[in-house]
This record gives structure tokens, C-alpha cells and sequence, in this order.
């Protein structure tokens, strides 16, 4: 039996969740103005890194009296930072229903070793009872479940009254999904995901309340340099003006810059999610006529517009063993990577065998209506080559 290629392709193959795709219209070209070799902490390069800070207020809607800092090492660098530096000072609950909030767990059970964590979680596709959670203890948790396709629906679940800290892992949230800043005291994401910049640097969103914390309290163990935010019990504003702890590339930081003046050309944080809204719709219209797939996040009002997880629910696949399964669902993104259609949409390694396609900011709409036909064209080519019963 012979089936038929999709006429139309997605311009841009690039479906990964991180690095994502860049934004349209991108060009290196447009980083010509970046300060390359340079000190950072020259005029030039104290302009350059305090523009990011501003533009990124402006575009997230950032509270004036937040901090904003651009850290090392990440979304997850900025996370370790807030944990090493704020937990401890009461009991902490942490929540984790996907990879990343694991290993947020793992640090604070095993490396930090707090013996007052309380740990709340719940499968891949779903989200912990949120109502159960005690705000007189810090919370840790991540806002949009990067490898599970999960998002808290909305900040309603947090007291405006609460007695600890709200740190949120928000970064496949932020630029794409609209924080509920009032509820939050300490925001992470990294360059590389909605807005499609390079990676390695992170940034760190404060409240006043985190703030206050950071000068009340001594944490019991070393801090690592990378960590310390404080010098004599009082904060070192420098980070949060463009001075950073170590050095960045501003190659990067020139990259970042592109994609926020973009973001403000197109409607700002508005623009942003609109496109996201799209491009989510995009793929829940085709999964509604689709029989072989389904969402991996059952319930809409939790379902990423990001990464969006996907299982397959064909009998003739899920009659096979786990391990047939997951053998099936890689010839997926194998055949699309092959006709150079889509890159890097396998499900997270840890996740349930499926697919994890990127549908952020960045993505055009019509490259993920494109995308559609061509997983129908890989599911029924794969499907095609299973032995016969």
C-alpha cells in the first residue's frame, strides 16, 4: 500500500522544546550591534545587559517593585539559586507532576536534605490536588510542565495572604502564559524556550517579600559564589541592575534583545500568547478528528500552549507491550526528521511514550497546521510496517 506525502510542508522544521525555534524573520544579521569582545562590565556592555532587564519588565508586565536578574546556567541555574538561597527558613512543600519539579525535589530532599519538605505529586498528564497545599510553608513549583504538557490553570490556588514564599519554575510559562505576579515571590525561566533566545543564562524575578527574606536569613549550609545574592545581610543590587555574578555572552544577551523588540512589534505579552492560543488550537482541531492521538493532559484547563504532549491511543498500538510502544512511537519523529519535516519532537526520555511537539510563540500557525498532516502520513507509514497478526 502506498501513502501518499502531504503536499505542504511547515517552513520551519524546528519543533524542539529547547532551544526552541527562533523567531520569523531571524537573521544573525540582526546581532551586529552586539558589543563582541567587549567587557560586560564596560559602559556598553551595563547598557546593553540593563536593556534586557527593562524590556523584559516591560513585555512581562513586571511589577515596579520586583527585581529582575540575569543569572548563569539556566532556567535551572536561576531555580538552584532561589532554593540554596531562600529554603530552610520554614517547612516547604514541593509539588511535581514532571520531570523538571522531580529533580526540584530530588535537590531540596536529598542535597539540601530538608527534613520539613512535604512532597505532593501526581502522574505525567495530570496535576497534584492543588487545594492541599499549606502556603504557612514556601512552595516550589513549576508553572508549565515542560516535559509532561501540564500547566497550573491560573494563580487562584495562592493565597494573597500566604505566610511563605511562592517560587515558581515558570520557563515554559513565561511569555506564553499570562503569571498571576501578585501570587508569586520568585519567577525563573531561561532565554531559550517561548522567545526562542540561546542558552545557558537565566533569569530571576524577586518579590519584596523574597527580598525581605534574602536579608532575615542565613541559610545553614556553604553557598556556593554562583549563589550568593547577599554581602553582609544586605542584597547585592548590582545583579538586578546588569552587573552579573559571572561573566555572559552578549552575544546571547544581543539575541535575546532581537527577540524581545520583536515580541514588543507584535503586541507585546497580548501578541505573544495570542500566537501560542493559535497554535494550540491548531493542534487540539486536528486531535479532535484524529483517532489515533490524543492529548498526554486530558483536562484543557491545564494543557500547555507549549509543549504540547502527545500520546497515541490506536488499540492496534496500545494492544502492544511498553516496550513495543515506545519502539512504535520513535519511528515517528525518526520519519519526520528523515523528510526533514520536524526535529526533536520525541517525548521527554523520562515521560510516557509519546511526542512533545513545541508550539510557542515562535511557531507559526500555519507550520503546525502543516505539521498535522505529515504526523498522520508517519503514524499510518509506521503503523503500515507492524508484523501482521
Amino acid at each position: 500500500m502506498t501513502i501518499t506525502h502531504p503536499s505542504a510542508r511547515p517552513a520551519n522544521p524546528n519543533f524542539s522544546s529547547g532551544p526552541c525555534a527562533k523567531r520569523p524573520g531571524y537573521s544573525l544579521q540582526n546581532l551586529a550591534d552586539a558589543p563582541l569582545g567587549r567587557s560586560h562590565r564596560a559602559k556598553v556592555g551595563k547598557v546593553k545587559l540593563k536593556l534586557a532587564i527593562d524590556l523584559t519588565r516591560e513585555i512581562l508586565q513586571v511589577p515596579a517593585d520586583y527585581l529582575i536578574g540575569i543569572v548563569p546556567a539556566s532556567d535551572t541555574g536561576a531555580v538552584e539559586m532561589a532554593m540554596w538561597s531562600l529554603l530552610g527558613a520554614r517547612g516547604v512543600d514541593m509539588l511535581a507532576w514532571e520531570s523538571f519539579g522531580e529533580g526540584w525535589v530530588t535537590d531540596v530532599v536529598k542535597q539540601l536534605k530538608l527534613k520539613d519538605a512535604r512532597v505532593i505529586t501526581s502522574g505525567y498528564g495530570q496535576i497534584p490536588d492543588l487545594s492541599s497545599v499549606n502556603f504557612d510553608h514556601d512552595v516550589v513549583f513549576t508553572w508549565n510542565g515542560t516535559t509532561s504538557g501540564v500547566k497550573v490553570p491560573n494563580g487562584d490556588w495562592i493565597p494573597a495572604d500566604r505566610q511563605g514564599l511562592a517560587i515558581c519554575d515558570a520557563t515554559s510559562a513565561a511569555f506564553a502564559q499570562r503569571l498571576d505576579w501578585p501570587k508569586l515571590d520568585v519567577v525563573t525561566f531561561s532565554w531559550q524556550k517561548v522567545l526562542g533566545g540561546e542558552a545557558a543564562h537565566g533569569m530571576l524575578i524577586l518579590s519584596p517579600r523574597a527580598v525581605a527574606r534574602l536579608e532575615s536569613y542565613q541559610p545553614a549550609w556553604p553557598m556556593p559564589k554562583i549563589f550568593r545574592m547577599t554581602n553582609g545581610g544586605k542584597l547585592i543590587k548590582g545583579i538586578f541592575e546588569g552587573d552579573t555574578i559571572n561573566t555572559p555572552s552578549m552575544l546571547c544577551v544581543e539575541d535575546y534583545i532581537d527577540a524581545l523588540q520583536w515580541s514588543k512589534s507584535i503586541g507585546g505579552l497580548d501578541g505573544l500568547i495570542a500566537r501560542a492560543d493559535a497554535n494550540l488550537k491548531a493542534m487540539a482541531d486536528w486531535v479532535a478528528k484524529t483517532d489515533w492521538v490524543d492529548f498526554l493532559a486530558g483536562d484543557a484547563a491545564i494543557r500547555s500552549n507549549t509543549s504540547v504532549c502527545l500520546k497515541i491511543v490506536d488499540p492496534a498500538i496500545t494492544a502492544l507491550s511498553t516496550e513495543q510502544q515506545a519502539a512504535f512511537v520513535k519511528q515517528i519523529p525518526a520519519l519526520l526528521d528523515k523528510e526533514k519535516v520536524a526535529y526533536d519532537i520525541d517525548g521527554y526520555r523520562d515521560a510516557p511514550p509519546g511526542l512533545r511537539i513545541w508550539c510557542g510563540a515562535t511557531v507559526e500557525t500555519s507550520d503546525v497546521a502543516a505539521l498535522t498532516h505529515w504526523l498522520d502520513w508517519a503514524f499510518a507509514t509506521a503503523k503500515a510496517a507492524l508484523p501482521k497478526a
